[in-house]
């Protein structure tokens, strides 16, 4: 083996790239089941359990390509559709749009959506419209995208007008869900980028599949197997706690790590790949004073974590629900909620005698001292609000997991803390859904966008080390041709008034 990178936690899109290429790869991880929140578990009585239900969307190419370059029986399930719900019930749903007559963007979502939703009236979904120029003008240059983190989502949506209803019954859930935070504490630049990668960029961009079993055993487990394969080690219950730095050349030695039991042992490298989430940065960060001394990772202590509260419940009575995945607003104040019915979506659930639900809290603060079984009822209740038919289903079997500051908060403003994939250290690297700099799909939350920033990652390292072949990344599909002419003639406008003198140009 030649050149020797270590890669930390959540790695492994990095890790199996370079294996490949001939490198000699660890990965190291403090969990004793590495892979941060695509590990998976079983219950005693061998029912998996997962950190939450993950979708995968329209635009997820490179992870489909993955797939299928891993060999794998197909671990997806077709496209689905998804209810969104409010105590008062069913809000509205999201069909599948690739199996619909095709129209240029934002004309399709409307057209067939328009007869799906259930409580909010035409005049309420038409004050989005005014809103839909921001999609034209927050990064069409850094400094407007600065602009726009550092305003709220919840700012934005007051600015053009959207109206409580719309906002409270449907844009509000949506964020929850999708960046795990409410409006107010959500930077308006990645809200919109979230938007438009996700719902609006392209008319089937909505669609979403889920894996048909666990992803840790489906998808994560043959990826393990292929990095071993390649000469990768993974080494789990290694915690990263500290950096050899060359203070002459401005370049990492290698990692020190511990063991729960206090062992410490030295990793040398030719460079190292930090693929760890905000809330253990900063750990390492606080126990590293290589790290610390640097402005780039002491920015990184700015940032903050969000609760999650992943839970699986096992009913005693077989019974559908109107759609398998779907979508809560306003059961829990503050809270996002979601529900999922694995026995429709997961094959080993299919001859289960009863019903099999994974309910997931986003932004779960205020739930988090709950007990498991107060918790338990919640998602009971949520449940027979929505579907009635649950209300004589008793719960069986049930599992909690509670993972504090799991996921990165896109707050206002939290831009200029968030680090590049290069830092100023020659051989180190960042990857990660919270890093910034790399100009692919949604500049928030996504497993894609993690994906990716590991094969970029490790295309700097090969880079720097003029060895082995470049990871091909799928590039997302571009903009649709009148949202492109949009943006160049906001850009020409916006170009123009700034080069006027005050007052005439803009603030």
């Amino acid at each position: 083996m030649g050149h020797h990178v270590l890669c930390t936690r959540a790695g492994f899109g990095a890790a199996k790239h370079l294996a490949s290429q001939g490198y000699s790869v660890t990965l190291l991880d403090g969990s004793p089941n590495p892979g941060g929140l695509s590990t998976g578990w079983r219950t005693e009585q061998g029912r998996a359990v997962e950190a939450g239900v993950k979708g995968f969307w329209y635009q997820y190419h490179n992870i489909f390509a993955l797939v299928r370059e891993l060999g794998i029986p197909w671990p997806f399930t077709d496209w689905t559709t998804s209810g969104f719900w409010s105590p008062r019930g069913l809000t509205t749903e999201a069909p599948v749009f690739s199996r619909q007559q095709q129209y240029p963007t934002l004309l399709g979502q409307f057209v067939h959506t328009f007869p799906l939703f259930r409580s909010i009236p035409l005049a309420d979904r038409l004050t989005m419209l005014p809103l839909l120029y921001s999609i034209l003008d927050y990064d069409r240059s850094p400094a407007s995208y600065e602009q726009y983190d550092k305003m709220s989502a919840w700012d934005l949506f007051q600015r053009y007008g959207v109206s409580r209803r719309l906002f409270e019954d449907f844009l509000r859930p949506l964020l929850l869900v999708g960046l795990f935070a409410p409006a107010e504490e959500l930077s308006a630049a990645v809200m919109i980028g979230t938007l438009y990668f996700y719902a609006l960029a392209h008319q089937n961009d909505f669609d979403v599949c889920w894996c048909k079993g666990s992803v840790s055993e489906r998808i994560f487990l043959p990826l393990v197997d292929f990095i071993r394969k390649q000469g990768g080690k993974i080494v789990g219950g290694q915690l990263v706690t500290d950096v050899a730095i060359d203070a002459t050349a401005g370049t990492a030695n290698g990692v020190y790590t511990s063991t729960k039991e206090g062992k410490k042992t030295y990793y040398a490298a030719d460079a190292v790949i930090f693929a760890v989430g905000v809330t253990g940065m900063k750990k390492l960060i606080s126990t590293c004073p290589a790290l610390g001394a640097r402005p780039e990772f002491r920015g990184i202590m700015n940032l903050k974590g969000l609760d999650v509260i992943s839970t699986r419940i096992w009913l005693d009575q077989s019974l559908p629900t109107r759609f398998p995945a779907n979508v809560l607003a306003g059961f829990e104040p503050g809270v996002g909620g979601t529900y999922f019915n694995l026995t429709e979506l997961q094959d080993e659930y299919k001859s289960e005698a009863g019903t099999v639900i994974a309910a997931d809290f986003y932004h779960s603060n205020t739930l988090m001292p709950l007990s498991d079984h107060e918790i338990v009822s919640k998602v009971k209740a949520n449940l027979v609000q929505c579907e009635p038919s649950f209300r004589t289903a008793k719960v069986v079997d049930s599992a909690v997991l509670r993972f504090p500051n799991a996921v990165t908060h896109f707050s206002p403003g939290s831009y200029t803390s968030r680090p590049l994939q290069r830092t100023s250290f020659g051989n180190v690297f960042m990857a990660g859904d919270w890093v910034k700099g790399l100009n692919h799909g949604a500049n928030g939350l996504s497993q894609e966008r993690a994906y990716i920033t590991g094969l970029t990652a490790a295309n700097l390292v090969m880079g720097g080390l003029s060895h082995g072949v470049p990871a091909v990344i799928i590039p997302v599909e571009e903009d649709e041709k009148h949202v492109l002419a949009a943006k160049e003639a906001n850009q020409a406008v916006q170009g123009f008034l700034e080069a006027l003198p005050l007052p005439f140009g803009r603030l």
